[in-house]
């Protein structure tokens, strides 16, 4: 019985969207509506994306479902328009722009999904980060110096507070990596030999050819070289809040609508509260959030943060995201009061701007 329900919804819906759209004949609006429907959309959602996909001339208007390019000029339209008429900041409006980004997000996981994972240790790059475990000891630090057909040499694995004397070869180890826009891994391997590569003190490690793949990726990440401030979060005060006055001046790596990473000049530490405070389209946006992990350089003296961002509010993670999927126009310049200075730029790229003293 609900099969039936079901397929004269459909044929209702369709007939509704064809009487709609008498001069476009060429689109297949029951698959419109089909895929639609399997997509998660309300009937009204799906009108209002006909009338997109009408005005951006989409021949196929089922397409946009399984499209990311043409789904990503649907949301450009709605954004441009809904910010010529107002209706920007409405919750509709931006819940509407938040279920859009999730089927975005969706198409674009499963094209990664299908294109970047590995399997065995064999394909992991050169230049790789590693966390290295030494059961009953602890966790390094290392990298992928060279990646042979019968072993793989990393970097001699370091950590601060442990002993740098200790002797490796003949250690089972396990080593965990994370692969940008796809997984965690992880395997277990065996010390070779201690050895010197490329002028590096380091280790020649067995193959693995039985990857473990660990958590995925929830979000997409991109790169974004943005001068931004950098503020402690204040107790008692709603970390959402934009600061007028001027903070620590950072440089953006990457973004998500789950979190960042951005350079600065001194060491910081982990799990700091700390809130990033930059531009998109002239909009102020504050992102605050716990720091999660910290790459220090020693001798330039540069920490890479890698912040997790609290739960944003549904206007900020939606503009963010437009930045994700390069809906936003490029600026020229940023405004006041996230000017900064060509000098003070250049400055935080040489390491020389100064440091987080907390």
């Amino acid at each position: 019985m609900i099969p039936f329900f079901f397929f004269a919804a459909v044929i209702l819906a369709a007939g509704f969207f064809i009487t709609r759209s008498k001069k476009e004949n060429s689109a297949n609006w029951l698959a419109f509506f089909a895929k639609g429907k399997e997509a998660g959309f309300t009937l009204r959602e799906m009108e209002q994306l006909r009338q997109i996909s009408a005005g951006c001339n989409i021949q196929d208007p089922a397409s946009i479902f399984k499209s990311l390019q043409k789904m990503e000029t649907v949301i450009r339209t709605l954004v441009h328009t809904v910010r010529m008429s107002g209706e920007i900041n409405d919750l509709p409006t931006q819940d509407f722009l938040a279920k859009l980004f999730d089927y975005c997000k969706k198409i674009e996981m499963e094209v990664v999904e299908n294109k970047v994972r590995i399997s065995t240790s064999r394909q992991i790059n050169e230049g790789q980060i590693l966390r290295v475990l030494v059961p009953n000891v602890g966790v390094y630090k290392s990298e992928v110096i060279k990646n042979y057909g019968n072993y793989i040499t990393i970097s001699r694995p370091v950590n601060q507070k442990l002993s740098a004397s200790m002797p490796w070869e003949g250690l089972k180890i396990s080593i965990y990596f994370w692969r940008e826009d796809d997984a965690g891994y992880v395997f277990d391997t065996e010390v070779m030999d201690e050895v010197f590569s490329k002028g590096i003190s380091s280790l020649k490690v067995e193959h693995n050819d039985s990857l473990f793949r660990t958590q995925k990726r929830k979000h997409l990440r991109i790169k974004f070289k943005k001068n931004a401030f950098l503020y402690m979060v204040r107790e008692n005060e709603s970390p959402h809040v934009l600061e007028r006055a001027q903070g620590l001046l950072c440089m953006m790596e990457d973004i998500s609508e789950s979190g960042c990473a951005f350079r600065i000049s001194g060491q910081a530490t982990e799990g700091l509260r700390l809130k990033v405070q930059f531009s998109l389209d002239r909009i102020p946006v504050c992102m605050p959030g716990t720091v999660r992990s910290v790459d220090y350089n020693k001798e330039a003296n540069i920490s890479v943060v890698h912040m997790e961002a609290d739960p944003l509010p549904i206007g900020t993670r939606n503009h963010i995201l437009c930045e994700v999927f390069d809906l936003l126009p490029e600026e020229d310049e940023e405004e006041l009061p996230f000017r900064v200075l060509e000098e003070e730029a250049d400055t935080i790229k040489d390491g020389s701007q100064g440091a987080l003293n907390v």
